[in-house]
């Protein structure tokens, strides 16, 4: 059942829905900032969180190994230890310690809020992107940032209190910049010296994937309610802050309503429309 207890959860401009009594089903697939919860109408969901991302744990092909490699050099661990080997242990390891450290902040009934909007990943359930508030209050995106067990990266949006997208995430990479401050998490194992090469390496193999992807549109129209921000960003016209802006008002009942998003316009609307479809809901 969903609740409004007071204002600030009564779906601001963000259009958020709030649902109280939430619980976490233990899975062996579950990581930090992805995980299965049941509402108390018997409905189960994978949630995906806002503004977080942890430690990949559970690398069972290319694409999870290359987003491991990622988030290593996003902390500057890359070089941890005597080879390649000890540095992937540790970061699976950081990632299994923000496993536990969610199973125990949701051991008791929390809070999800959402907007349903399609979060894509296992191919078995359809994730949705939410924000968490333990039953202490707490957002758990921001806890896993403060302890150093995620990065401030990913989707935002505005905030069920009414921050806006901007200002969430600035909040968090604030919080980022403290738990690397205090050496919390992954921050205490960062090879300073070494920092700035490890992004920079990443920024170039970055670059160099969009380089290849951005003059090969889309093979397919992209279902605009479940397309990642990777794919999106194959649109001829669609950058990353325009991506995300899709992403953030979704669902969308036909194409003509993605004018709501910021950045689409009539004009873009008619240029991207092509690359574009909704597809039937699944039965």
């Amino acid at each position: 059942m969903c609740l409004v207890s007071s204002p600030a959860l009564a779906q601001p401009a963000s259009g958020l829905i709030t649902t109280e009594n939430v619980t976490l089903i233990p899975t062996d697939w579950a990581d930090g900032d992805s995980f299965r919860v049941k509402f108390p109408d018997g409905k189960e969901h994978t949630v995906r969180l806002y503004g977080a991302d942890c430690m990949e744990w559970h690398v069972t092909g290319d694409t999870d190994a290359r987003r491991l490699r990622a988030q290593r050099r996003y902390f500057g661990i890359s070089g941890y230890g005597d080879s390649a080997a000890d540095s992937i242990t540790l970061a699976k390891s950081l990632g299994e310690e923000a496993s536990k450290m969610v199973k125990e902040k949701l051991s008791r009934p929390f809070r999800i809020h959402t907007s349903f909007a399609d979060a894509r990943g296992d191919a078995r359930y359809s994730r949705i992107y939410a924000f968490v508030t333990t039953s202490d209050g707490e957002d758990l995106a921001a806890l896993l940032v403060t302890q150093g067990l995620a990065r401030a990266f990913g989707v935002y949006r505005s905030t069920p209190e009414g921050l806006s997208r901007g200002d969430y995430e600035a909040q968090l990479q604030d919080a980022e910049l403290l738990a690397a401050r205090n050496g919390s998490g992954a921050w205490a194992f960062t090879d300073w010296s070494d920092f700035t090469h490890q992004r920079r390496d990443q920024r170039l193999e970055d670059a160099e994937s969009q380089l290849a992807l951005g003059n090969i549109p889309p093979a397919e129209p992209l279902d605009v309610n479940s397309a990642a921000v990777a794919e999106l960003m194959q649109i001829p016209g669609i950058g990353k802050v325009t991506a995300n802006a899709i992403i953030e008002s979704r669902p969308y009942e036909t194409l003509d309503d993605l004018v709501r998003a910021r950045g689409i316009g009539a004009s873009t609307l008619e240029k991207i429309r092509p690359y574009l479809t909704i597809a039937a809901p699944k039965q």
